[in-house]
């Protein structure tokens, strides 16, 4: 069964540090873009963060020059960093992925089902 699944996520005073870490699972031919987003209660679901198989990253603005994407291809996972973490950090953050499988060979994208962070004035 093809899933992804965040771990990480917890409470932490603000300019504090937390790791997030998402693993893509299952029958998986490749995947390209991995990428995590977050939405806070009330709020529309925002990207964070996006990087590509080939390592080119993408931030939302809010988050740049605090927060680090990486991968690591041979694991299929990706990782968000996230230091001088504030309260407006507060959030699910989720994970997705978009993947080739034997089900869909030409790419889709995939969701995990979120790790919750919250940040403490």
């Amino acid at each position: 069964q093809l899933q992804l699944v965040e771990s990480g996520g917890g409470l932490v005073q603000a300019g504090g540090s937390l790791r997030l870490s998402c693993v893509a699972s299952g029958s998986i031919f490749s995947v390209n873009a991995m990428g995590w987003y977050r939405q806070a209660p009330g709020k529309q679901r925002e990207l964070v963060a996006t990087m590509t198989s080939g390592g080119m990253s993408n931030y939302a603005d809010s988050v740049k020059g605090r927060f680090i994407i990486s991968r690591d291809n041979v694991k299929n996972t990706v990782y968000l960093q996230m230091n001088s973490l504030k309260p407006e950090d507060t959030a699910s953050y989720s994970c997705n992925a978009n993947m080739r499988t034997p089900v869909f060979p030409n790419g889709m994208t995939y969701w995990g089902r979120g790790t919750l962070v919250t940040v403490s004035a």
